[in-house]
């Protein structure tokens, strides 16, 4: 392993499904922990407003009694503070936590009323220093927790004080909001643990396409590219398996394509090459035979260069530039065509119907088709026979088809060899009239015709009466509408 990949390997090795895990744990957790400390913060302080409230309560209460109220023994109002003092406090039931005293200069009247706590009642000093405050309402913490106390002030018509003292221990409100908050942790907690393994789960189903790629990866072999990825759903994963097959698609193409080419030009140049080797082993000190050796081998590196370049055109044909598209004036295109022909052979070559308008193809691949299909004709013919062709448009619309075609009288085409000329290597059954000469092509010339017509996303065909001659041609699309859009396309680049 080199230094690359060990620097490129460098990182935590937990598996992604864990980490997808332990950040939604995480996640939760921290959110679970802000829920805990925001709810007790929110709890506590709802018992020290309720608390509040208690002591505000209690003193308007007594404030209303003291302002009028009655002695119930006489039914006239109170003359004596400590009277008003004990018959409010016998009236009165505190709440949890909630304590009340009355205060005459330095006797409590009767009994207090709630349970006092030991900090109350086992220091005197505390209920004597907030009474002796000069603050009507505190906050002091004792022995028996945070105390919040209020005090009401009243005279009678003597002149006689008194107090009325409210206190409320908050403890037991901050040990149920104690209690309360466990019991959140502990279903926390547990919801955390539940989370966790759905989390994980989930993360599992997630990623099992991607640890199905993962493993076609793996399968993968130097000579194997069929295996595919399953695609499920229409998701980024399912986007992703779609993508990776894609690639798949196109490295099994390549890779198609370059064995293809490895097995074709083994397969060609092995007959001329021990052709070549035999010759020169055999060859003679007589003039006469060095010389037509020399000519035999010229003639064989002659024809294992054009099945190299034949090769190569198969092989570029896979390309996706293997075509380049442009409107193209159909009839001059065939009248170019019908041109070069002329000098394949000495035929009798009749341009019998000449489409008119424009087409978006590749003049130059569709010229050359057309000229192997020509020069197939004249090697299946004899000279001064007739060879016609022609050109025109089929359909309309989106449907219209470009259709070109060359029609000749030699032997044609078997029935059983139509549906395989058109591959490569395939030369079709001899015929009587087609001499050792003209068959002596390599078969790979209808092969790059059908590669043009595919680049086109069209199809070459060939239709034949065996012994009647035989018409090849060629279909290409050309939608009405898409010849109009690159016709304008071009001429606004023309005049800018």
């Amino acid at each position: 392993m080199t230094d690359a990949s060990l620097v490129a390997r460098r990182g935590s090795s937990l598996p992604a499904r864990w980490k997808i895990t332990a950040w939604i744990m995480l996640t939760t957790l921290l959110l679970l922990l802000v829920v805990l400390v925001t709810a007790r913060n929110l709890l506590l302080r709802d018992v020290d407003v309720r608390a509040n409230d208690d002591i505000t309560q209690e003193a308007d209460e007594f404030r209303t009694f003291a302002a009028e109220g009655v002695d119930p023994t006489t039914t006239r109002p109170f003359v004596s503070v400590e009277r008003l003092l004990e018959v409010y406090l016998a009236r009165q039931s505190p709440s949890l936590g909630e304590v009340m005293i009355g205060v005459v200069g330095d006797t409590v009247v009767g009994e207090p009323r709630g349970d006092v706590p030991p900090a109350l009642a086992e220091d005197p000093a505390l209920l004597r220093s907030t009474i002796g405050t000069a603050q009507p309402a505190g906050v002091v913490e004792t022995s028996s927790g945070q105390m919040r106390w209020g005090r009401v002030d009243v005279n009678d018509i003597g002149g006689t004080g008194g107090t009325l003292f409210v206190a409320v221990f908050t403890q037991s409100g901050r040990e149920l909001v104690n209690r309360t908050m466990r019991t959140m942790a502990t279903v926390g907690v547990v919801g955390l643990i539940l989370t966790t393994g759905v989390a994980y789960l989930v993360a599992g189903r997630i990623l099992a396409p991607v640890r199905t790629v993962r493993t076609v990866a793996a399968e993968i072999g130097e000579t194997d590219l069929t295996a595919r990825v399953p695609v499920h759903g229409r998701d980024d994963i399912a986007d992703l398996a779609e993508t990776f097959n894609a690639m798949l698609d196109r490295l099994e193409s390549a890779y198609t394509t370059q064995r293809q080419f490895v097995d074709d030009a083994g397969h060609e140049l092995r007959t001329p090459i021990t052709i070549v080797r035999g010759h020169l082993e055999l060859m003679s000190d007589n003039p006469e035979e060095r010389r037509k050796t020399l000519a035999l081998v010229d003639s064989e590196l002659g024809r294992m260069g054009r099945i190299v370049s034949d090769l190569l055109m198969l092989a570029k044909a896979e390309q996706p530039d293997f075509v380049v598209r442009k409107p193209v004036d159909v009839a001059q295109l065939v009248l170019d065509i019908e041109s070069k022909v002329q000098t394949i052979g000495d035929r009798q070559w009749l341009l019998m119907e000449v489409a008119e308008g424009t087409c978006p193809l590749d003049a130059q691949r569709v010229t050359q088709a057309m000229v192997q299909l020509s020069a197939n004709a004249v090697g299946h013919t004899e000279a001064g026979s007739r060879i016609r062709l022609g050109s025109r448009f089929d359909g309309s619309g989106e449907n219209r088809i470009f259709s070109l075609w060359i029609t000749d009288d030699g032997p044609g085409v078997r029935p059983e060899d139509a549906p395989l000329i058109f591959e490569r290597f395939q030369r079709g059954s001899p015929a009587d009239r087609t001499s050792p000469t003209q068959r002596s092509g390599a078969g790979l010339g209808l092969a790059i015709v059908r590669a043009i017509a595919d680049a086109h996303g069209g199809s070459a065909w060939v239709r034949s009466v065996h012994g009647e001659g035989a018409t090849f041609g060629l279909d290409l699309p050309a939608p009405a509408a898409l010849a109009e859009i690159l016709y304008d396309d071009t001429a606004t680049k023309e005049i800018s």
